[in-house]
């Protein structure tokens, strides 16, 4: 539900207030105003409830409304008096309501803070969270409509009313009169309900996208009578991935005498199918699936996996196909995937399912992946199960999801998922489009807290059947959001690969201190430039030579490992030759148990030309020779090479075939702590190395996010006199970037000051202005071409009299033309120091960012600026004032004098204070901001105010409008 800061008349239909949300088992409802079209449907709900759930609703018997009640609860003014229904399939499951009340209890208007609520859940419907998400939406509505307190009565033996209540969150007084419960409920949000509320959604969301990955039971809608075609295909895959559950080929146009297909129950209808159906895979043109979506839905159907083409990636006929495609099924509180998929996987050994268009089953593994596109979905596939020369599968999926269209289930509804998904340990993701970055950084950060988020996010073009909202901020600006959050951020599928390997089977790395160990001295070499590069901390390379065997691997490795100024190891192989050359498998063995022995570093190899060492690296059986046990190292019976292996495939190489991958391990779904050391072997080392030096920055972040910092409170802030000031600035229009007076007065209320600087329309208004602040003064251009552009001259600083001060204004006339033109003023001289600029900005998609940079063509030429969302900590303060590549500049670079940082980060502590107070400040600008040795001095500032936007994130649980 969005909220909506613009006044409605009080008869107006408040359509912001419709939405979907997905309930606690994952199903789906839609919460909507009730109207007076509505008596039957209320009627027919009250029906359906007990008669012990009517008395806990009416505190006595009450069998059937009458014809007053249904008046009374089907007429609301939409501002006194509210009613929401939450349902589905257009049938009412559950209402609540509130009236406005004021002294006494008895019926009120405003400025009356404070309403009565009561609510009525179908008992069908009870234990869904129902009630829950309808507190959260009727909480909303009240706020917006100017209440501020709940009061419910509630009986004492109704706990499972009193349990919604006391569970909210919300600041609550509870009392006990003439044998009821009263509860009065605070609706100022607070961070406990807003936890709440996240968990709620947490839960909901991850219990609805396991229900299209662990389905009891499957239907493929549109099996072809004939091999071939998409419905047959899918059909087939499910069935030779060795589904557990029930399996069902639908088509209504198999003959009536038709019992199976490819052995699996055939029928004409999926209302024909005795059993229930968890998942339909809809595989039929785009002209028939809404009827398709109806069978389903009247059937009980949870879930569709939607491969038809046809939809908004076709066009505007398309995507309003789309459209009324996800409004009917989340009618019938089903979720879909798609449409335009390609498929869902999912690899546990009690599930089995490949409702995919991936011909194969992945090999299992603990490493989720998430693509919105079916080509990137069969690229991601195909590079984790190369062998050969290329990145080796050392591990391989626990579930795929491919969306398409993504017009309904999304990345961030898989993430919930993945979250608490005990069989995933790392998250690989393509994201072309991300849909509301605000939820997906919130969800990323909390992920990326508990394991690995590797993402490849697309430039920001949106592919046509993506129905997203658009973001202002520039793609590098959202690439370092998603950084802050803790998702390591690639740019290629290569890349994604790379470290999904590494991180899926190896420790993180406590630091960046790197061993370099192997029997090629160039190519450690190589290795050791690339980690200077990517700002690792290399020690020199260990040359084994050319000769070393697999003991003197073993024995440095070993070595290298023990060693406690190194955090981690990448080992370097070449192609020995000769009679008594290591073989792929002993050297793989070597390397394996030695890493064993020092189990909390990670390795990696560097090979070149050794797709069998490669193939060997990722075998979980040890095949240690006789050499090896020599170096204390004890070998398996078992062959000396894993089947499938190759000599340089490289990128080109293709995915195993069935017969050829090695016999699936238990180890393949265990938890990484307890899996057997795979090691990632690569084939270049710049390829290597950036997966270990993103390795090194996650762990980083981890370590940080443990002590996650906090938001400082400053005595000296006036919230509430910047709140009326603001709202009297707003009074006069609805968009306005205010005067410079009225600046400096909002920005003082936050303790933030900026240097005065006073109009010089004249050659003697600037002397006088001088005289005012007293020399030495600055005078400056303040035309919009001019302004904050020092390098075209528009700017005269250390006047020290009025001498020189008259000369100066006499130039800039002369350069830039007329005062009134220019808009000169005269400021005091600041303590000199480093010019920088902080900025915030609004995203509809992203929320409030806060940005900051030094001030100058330069760092606007390279783009050199830092991001972080509001509301910053003190600990993300610190951080961006060093993320930018200038920041030497700030610490006393080639012996300059350094600044004083900590006031530069406490005003951007300040600013992010302010716009996270009152979301009507939607831009802010400082500029220059002059950090000195001692303090920081404001030179200029703009601030713009707006109506604040809907912050729907901060709301109650909404899907996606559609």
């Amino acid at each position: 539900m969005r909220t909506s800061a613009e006044p409605r008349s009080r008869y107006e239909y408040p359509a912001h207030w419709e939405a979907d949300v997905v309930l606690r088992d994952g199903g789906t409802a839609r919460i909507r105003p009730i109207t007076v079209d509505d008596a039957d449907r209320l009627v027919h709900f009250y029906e359906q409830v007990s008669d012990e759930s009517k008395y806990y609703r009416f505190f006595a018997p009450y069998p059937r409304l009458s014809a007053k009640d249904v008046h009374r609860f089907t007429h609301h003014d939409f501002v006194d008096r509210v009613g929401l229904a939450a349902t589905v399939g257009g049938e009412f499951i559950a209402t609540v309501r509130y009236d406005r009340i004021g002294a006494g209890g008895a019926p009120a208007s405003g400025p009356a803070d404070e309403a009565e609520v009561a609510f009525l859940v179908q008992d069908a419907h009870q234990g869904r969270g129902v009630a829950s998400a309808l507190l959260e939406h009727i909480a909303a509505v009240a706020r917006e409509r100017g209440i501020r307190r709940f009061a419910a009565e509630v009986l004492p033996a109704n706990n499972k009313m009193i349990k919604v209540f006391t569970d909210a969150g919300y600041t609550q007084k509870r009392s006990f009169e003439d044998g009821v419960v009263r509860l009065e409920l605070d609706l100022e949000p607070t961070d406990r309900a807003l936890a709440v509320q996240y968990a709620r959604e947490q839960r909901a969301e991850a219990r609805s996208v396991q229900r299209l990955l662990a389905p009891g039971s499957v239907a493929v809608i549109g099996v072809g009578r004939a091999p071939g075609g998409v419905g047959r295909s899918v059909l087939a895959n499910i069935r030779d991935a060795g589904y557990e559950g029930p399996l069902y080929a639908v088509n209504k146009a198999f003959p009536e005498d038709l019992t199976e297909v490819d052995g699996v129950a055939a029928y004409r209808c999926v209302r024909d199918v005795e059993g229930p159906v968890d998942l339909a895979v809809v595989a039929v043109p785009a002209e028939y699936v809404p009827a398709v979506v109806a069978e389903c839905g009247e059937h009980g159907v949870q879930g569709l996996v939607v491969l038809s083409a046809g939809y908004a990636e076709s066009g505007p006929e398309g995507k309003e196909r789309q459209r009324a495609l996800v409004q009917k099924a989340r009618a019938y509180g089903m979720r879909i995937i798609g449409p335009n998929a390609f498929g869902v996987i999912n690899t546990a050994a009690d599930v089995r399912l490949n409702a995919s268009l991936a011909p194969e089953m992945p090999r299992p593994g603990r490493i989720g992946m998430f693509a919105q596109s079916g080509a990137i979905g069969i690229a991601l596939l195909s590079r984790l199960h190369r062998r050969g020369g290329g990145v080796t599968g050392t591990t391989g999926v626990s579930t795929f999801v491919s969306a398409g269209n993504r017009a309904d289930v999304s990345g961030n509804d898989v993430l919930q998922y993945w979250y608490e998904d005990p069989d995933t340990d790392v998250v690989l993701m393509y994201l072309e489009t991300i849909g509301n970055p605000r939820k997906f950084t919130r969800l990323a950060r909390r992920t990326a807290a508990a394991k690995p988020l590797v993402v490849v996010q697309g430039t920001g073009t949106a592919p046509q059947g993506h129905a997203v909202r658009a973001t202002r901020l520039p793609h590098a600006t959202v690439s370092a959001l998603l950084r802050q959050a803790g998702v390591i951020r690639v740019d290629t599928i290569t890349e994604l690969v790379d470290a999904g390997l590494l991180l899926a089977r190896q420790p993180l790395p406590a630091g960046p201190r790197v061993a370099i160990l192997g029997n090629s001295e160039s190519l450690g070499v190589l290795t050791y430039d690339r980690c200077l590069a990517e700002g690792l901390r290399p020690a020199r390379p260990l040359d084994l030579t050319t000769g070393a065997t697999p003991e003197d691997f073993h024995r440095a490795l070993s070595a290298a490992l023990a060693d406690d100024t190194n955090d981690s190891v990448v080992v370097t192989a070449i192609p020995a030759i000769g009679e008594a050359s290591p073989g792929d498998a002993e050297l793989a063995e070597a390397l394996r148990s030695a890493a064993a022995g020092v189990p909390g570093k990670p390795v990696l190899v560097v090979h070149v030309e050794l797709g069998g060492l490669a193939e060997a690296l990722s075998a979980a059986a040890s095949t240690a020779p006789a050499a090896v046990r020599a170096a204390g190292v004890e070998r398996a019976p078992g062959p000396e090479k894993t089947p499938g292996g190759g000599g340089g495939a490289g990128d080109g190489a293709h995915p195993l075939r069935p017969a050829e991958r090695p016999p699936t391990a238990a180890a393949d779904r265990a938890p990484a702590s307890e899996a057997p050391r795979l090691i990632p072997a690569y084939p270049a080392a710049e390829r290597a190395v950036r997966a270990l030096a993103e390795a090194v920055r996650y762990a980083q972040w981890r370590r940080e996010a443990a002590e996650p910092g906090r938001v400082p409170e400053y005595e000296d802030i006036d919230e509430k006199g910047a709140a009326r000031l603001i709202g009297e600035l707003l009074e006069r229009g609805e968009g306005l970037t205010i005067s410079d007076a009225q600046t400096c007065e909002l920005l003082a209320k936050y303790g933030i000051r900026v240097r005065r600087a006073l109009p010089a329309p004249t050659p003697d208004d600037a002397v006088a202005a001088a005289r005012t602040l007293g020399y030495p003064v600055a005078l400056k251009a303040t035309a919009p071409h001019l302004r904050h552009r020092a390098d075209l001259g528009g700017v005269r600083l250390d006047l020290a009299d009025e001498e020189q001060l008259r000369r100066a204004y006499t130039e800039l006339s002369e350069l830039f033309g007329k005062p009134e033109e220019l808009r000169p003023v005269v400021q005091g001289m600041a303590p000199r120091g480093v010019d920088t600029v902080v900025r915030t900005v609004i995203d509809p998609a992203a929320g409030a960012v806060l940005s900051f940079g030094l001030a100058g063509a330069a760092s606007q030429l390279l783009d050199d600026t830092a991001h972080r969302l509001i509301p910053v900590t003190d600990r993300e303060a610190t951080s961006l004032v060093r993320a930018i590549r200038t920041a030497p500049l700030l610490f006393g670079w080639r012996g300059s004098t350094p600044v004083d940082t900590p006031a530069l980060e406490e005003l951007l502590l300040r600013v992010s204070r302010l716009v996270d107070d009152h979301p009507e400040v939607v831009a802010v600008t400082l500029e220059p901001v002059v950090v000195a040795p001692h303090g920081a001095n404001v030179l200029g500032a703009t601030v713009r105010l707006a109506p604040p936007p809907a912050r729907d994130d901060h709301g109650p649980r909404t899907m996606p409008a559609y």
